[in-house]
C-alpha cells in the first residue's frame, strides 16, 4: 500500500493538494509549468546544436564544452552581481522579456554571417540572464503554490525537466543528424519565443516581492545577510558541495565506458526520476526533513565501489541507486524556505540555483583534472568520498548549532 501525505494543503480556491494533478487547480500553475518545459527543452536542444556548431567550425573540444555549458558558469558572476533583481522586478515581465532574449540570441547564433567568435560573448549574456531567471521563476511558483505545496511543485518541474533533457538531446541530435545545428537553433528559438508568448498570455501582472532598485550593492548585501545565519549557510552548502562533487562522477562516464555511457546517463536519470517522484508524492510529510542527509549519503555511496572498476550493468546499477540521493534538494529547498524572509524567497532560491551550478561545473573540471592524472574509476571514487565527508561534516555542525541553541539543518 502506498504510503499518502499526512496533511493536504489547500489552495486559494480550496483544492486540496495531494496529487501531482491537483497542483494543476491551482492557478497560473499550468502557464508556468508549461513556459518552463518549452524552456526546459529550448535549452536542451539549443546546446547540443550550439556545441555541434562550434566544434565543426574550430574542431576544439574545449571551446564546444565551453559554448554547451558556459552559461552555467556564468551564473556564478550573476550570482555576485545580479541577482537582487530577483525579488525587485515584476515576475510575468521578467520571464517573459527574458525568454524573448533567448529565442532572439539563439536565432542570432543561426546566422551563417555571425563569426564563431561572437558566439561566446552572447552564451555569457545569456548565463548571467539565467542567474536572475530562476530566482524569478522559482520565487513565482513559491507564490503560486499555497503553503507547504512548493515541494511536491518542484519535485514535478524536476521530473519533468529530467525527462525533457532526455528526449531534447536525442531530438537535437536527430535533428542535427537529419537538417543541420544552425536549423536546431531555430527550432530552439522558436520553443523560447513560445515560452515567452505563455508567460504573458497565462500570468497575471504581480508586484514585485521587495522594493527598490536591483543593483551589485544590493546582491552583495543580501547575499551576506542570507549567509550570515548559520543554518541558512549550512543549508546552502548541502545543496551545493556533495551535490556538485556527484556530479563530477558523472562527468566522467564517457572516459569511464565509451561504448556504454548512455546507458550510465539514462540509468542516473532514471534512478533521479525515481527520488523525485519517491519524496515529492509518496513520502509523508512528517518524515521529509530527516530525509536530507541519508539522501546525500546515499547520493555518493555507491560510486566508492568504482575503486573495484565495476562491469558496465553493475556500474549503470550504481549509478541508478546514487540518483535517487538528487531527492534531497528538494527536502533542503524546502528547508532552505522556512528559514528565508518572504520578500527573498526569489534571491534565495536563484542562490542555490546559481551555486549549484557553478559547483557543478567547477566539479566537473576538478573530476576530469584527477582522471587525467590517475584512472576514471579512480577520480570518481575521490569524488565521491569528498561528497560523504562534507555530508557527514555538515551533518556534525548543523547538531552542534541545534545544540546550542539555533534551529538545526541536518537531517
Amino acid at each position: 500500500m502506498r504510503p499518502r501525505t499526512d496533511t493536504r494543503t489547500e489552495t486559494r480556491t480550496g483544492t486540496h493538494i495531494t496529487t501531482y494533478k491537483s497542483l494543476f487547480a491551482v492557478p497560473e500553475f499550468t502557464p508556468l509549468f508549461l513556459s518552463s518545459s518549452f524552456q526546459a527543452g529550448a535549452s536542451t536542444v539549443g546546446g547540443l546544436a550550439l556545441g555541434t556548431l562550434v566544434y565543426e567550425a574550430t574542431d576544439s573540444p574545449l571551446l564546444s564544452a565551453l559554448s554547451m555549458f558556459g552559461p552555467s558558469l556564468a551564473q556564478m558572476l550573476g550570482a555576485t552581481t545580479l541577482l537582487s533583481a530577483a525579488d525587485r522586478v515584476p515576475p510575468r515581465t521578467a520571464l517573459t522579456a527574458t525568454a524573448a532574449a533567448f529565442a532572439a540570441v539563439m536565432a542570432l547564433t543561426a546566422l551563417p554571417s555571425l563569426p564563431t567568435w561572437a558566439v561566446f560573448p552572447l552564451i555569457l549574456a545569456l548565463g548571467l540572464v539565467s542567474s536572475v531567471t530562476g530566482g524569478v521563476r522559482w520565487g513565482l511558483l513559491n507564490e503560486i503554490l499555497p503553503k507547504d505545496a512548493y515541494l511536491p511543485g518542484r519535485s514535478l518541474f524536476n521530473i519533468v525537466n529530467g525527462v525533457l533533457q532526455i528526449t531534447g538531446y536525442a531530438a537535437g541530435g536527430l535533428l542535427v543528424a537529419l537538417v543541420s545545428p544552425r536549423t536546431t537553433l531555430l527550432v530552439s528559438a522558436a520553443l523560447y519565443a513560445a515560452a515567452a508568448l505563455t508567460h504573458r498570455l497565462g500570468l497575471t501582472p504581480r508586484a514585485p516581492r521587495a522594493s527598490g532598485r536591483p543593483s551589485v550593492r544590493a546582491t552583495w548585501h543580501a547575499n551576506a545577510h542570507l549567509l550570515s545565519y548559520a543554518p541558512r549557510r549550512l543549508t546552502y552548502l548541502g545543496l551545493w558541495v556533495p551535490n556538485g562533487l556527484v556530479v563530477g562522477c558523472e562527468s566522467l562516464f564517457v572516459p569511464y565506458a565509451p561504448a556504454h555511457a548512455g546507458l550510465l546517463f539514462a540509468a542516473a536519470a532514471l534512478g533521479m526520476l525515481v527520488g523525485d517522484v519517491a519524496t515529492g508524492r509518496y513520502v509523508p510529510e512528517r518524515i521529509r526533513p530527516s530525509l536530507a542527509t541519508p539522501l546525500l549519503l546515499l547520493l555518493a555511496a555507491p560510486y566508492l565501489l568504482f575503486a573495484l572498476r565495476p562491469s558496465t550493468p553493475v556500474a549503470a546499477g550504481c549509478a541508478a541507486l546514487a540518483s535517487v540521493g538528487f531527492a534531497a534538494s528538494l527536502v533542503q529547498q524546502q528547508r532552505l524556505l522556512s528559514l528565508t524572509p518572504a520578500d527573498l524567497t526569489g534571491h534565495a532560491l536563484g542562490l542555490h540555483s546559481a551555486g549549484m551550478l557553478a559547483l557543478q561545473g567547477l566539479s566537473a573540471a576538478l573530476a576530469g583534472a584527477l582522471a587525467q592524472l590517475t584512472s576514471p574509476a579512480t577520480a570518481m571514487t575521490v569524488m565521491a568520498a569528498a561528497s560523504v565527508t562534507v555530508t557527514l561534516a555538515l551533518w556534525t555542525a548543523g547538531r552542534r548549532a541545534a545544540a546550542g541553541g539555533q534551529r538545526p539543518v541536518g537531517g
